[in-house]
C-alpha cells in the first residue's frame, strides 16, 4: 500500500450509477485530483518555477501502488505540450525505452522534456538505475535536439531532483 493516507469526511461524496451518493474512497479523490490538475495547467501554461513542476507531478503520480514513467513535454519557453506517463511497471520497478521516448518528442515537436516516476515505497531517493535510464534518455534525446531539464523522483508527498542535485 503507499505511504500516501487520506482523512476525509462523510462531505466528499460520489455518485454511483443508480443515482445514489456514496463516500469517495481514496482511488476516486486522487483520479479528481488528477483531472483538476490538468485544468489548473492546460496545455501552452509555461513551467516557471522548480516548484510549480514537482507540485504538479506529485498530485500526478502519488498514491500509485505501482511505478509510472512519466515525461513532460515542453516547447521552446517550457510552456507545457502534452504530460504523458510512458510506461507502468510493478512495485519497484518499471521497463522505459528510449526509443518510444523519443518516438514521442518528435511527434510532439518538443524542444525540452521533464522525466518524472514515483515510488511506491514512497523514498524519493534516486537509484543506480534511474541514473542510468536518465542518462541513456538524455543521451538519445540530445541526438535529436531535445534538451533534458529534469529528472523529478515522487515518493509520496517528498520529491527529489536530479538538477537539484547535479545529476544531470
Amino acid at each position: 500500500m503507499s505511504q500516501l493516507s487520506l482523512t476525509f469526511d462523510s462531505s466528499l461524496l460520489v455518485r454511483d450509477d443508480q443515482g445514489r451518493y456514496l463516500p469517495a474512497t481514496a482511488d476516486q479523490i486522487l483520479a479528481v485530483a488528477r483531472q483538476v490538475i490538468d485544468q489548473k495547467i492546460p496545455r501552452g501554461a509555461q513551467f516557471t518555477s522548480p516548484t510549480l513542476v514537482k507540485d504538479y507531478l506529485r498530485t500526478k503520480l502519488a498514491g500509485f501502488e505501482h511505478e509510472v514513467f512519466a515525461a513532460l513535454f515542453l516547447d521552446t519557453q517550457h510552456g507545457l505540450i502534452e504530460y504523458a506517463e510512458l510506461f507502468r511497471g510493478t512495485i519497484d520497478s518499471a521497463a522505459v525505452y528510449p526509443r518510444e521516448v523519443v518516438k514521442a518528442a518528435l511527434r510532439l515537436n518538443a524542444a525540452a522534456v521533464i522525466f518524472a516516476h514515483n515510488h511506491p515505497s514512497g523514498n524519493p531517493e534516486p537509484s543506480q538505475a534511474d541514473r542510468q535510464i536518465t542518462q541513456r534518455l538524455k543521451d538519445a534525446l540530445a541526438l535529436v535536439e531535445v534538451r533534458t531539464l529534469d529528472h523529478i523522483v515522487v515518493g509520496g508527498e517528498s520529491t527529489e531532483s536530479f538538477a537539484e542535485r547535479g545529476l544531470l
